[in-house]
């Protein structure tokens, strides 16, 4: 695992915000020379700190005008009731985000719809169907102040 010093916690930091940074800015953000910025980002990603690069996607650019965060709990808590439910959220495409959670809820979903009708569909149509759901709570996402998910 990399050493995570201030300098590649700066590094981190620049890359958080702009994936696409160039490494000549990069360095010059964070005070090294550009072989060695480029050394550093390498063996984040070599030692799995840095496990990717993703787009920001803008949800009013895809359609998507109604974002939720759904709690829900299972009336069975066996090993294969929660990975039925996980192999149903799998395949349903409205389910962007899905955490197992501790607490008094098994899981915790964010979804995107293009509307509260669909969203209506996919809690009667999908959620509704799958086995062992007993509990299901929506809260909806009215403004995101801060959102550091990339």
């Amino acid at each position: 695992m990399a050493k995570l010093d201030h300098i590649n916690e700066k590094i981190l930091r620049e890359l958080r915000r702009d994936g696409r940074i160039s490494n000549l800015e990069l360095a010059e953000r964070v005070g090294l020379s550009p072989s060695a910025c480029l050394r550093r980002v390498q063996e984040l990603e070599r030692s799995g700190v840095i496990s990717g690069y993703r787009a920001v996607l803008s949800p009013e650019a895809r359609g998507v005008g109604f974002i939720a965060y759904i709690g829900v709990g299972l009336g069975e808590h066996t090993k294969a009731s929660q990975e039925g439910f996980e192999r149903a959220v799998a395949r349903a495409p409205e389910v962007v985000e899905c955490h197992n959670i501790t607490g008094t809820i098994e899981f915790l979903l964010r979804i995107e719809c293009a509307s509260l009708k669909d969203y209506k569909t996919f809690h009667t149509e999908v959620l509704g169907t799958v086995p062992h759901v007993n509990a299901i709570t929506t809260y909806v996402v009215l403004d995101s102040p801060k959102d550091e998910r990339a």
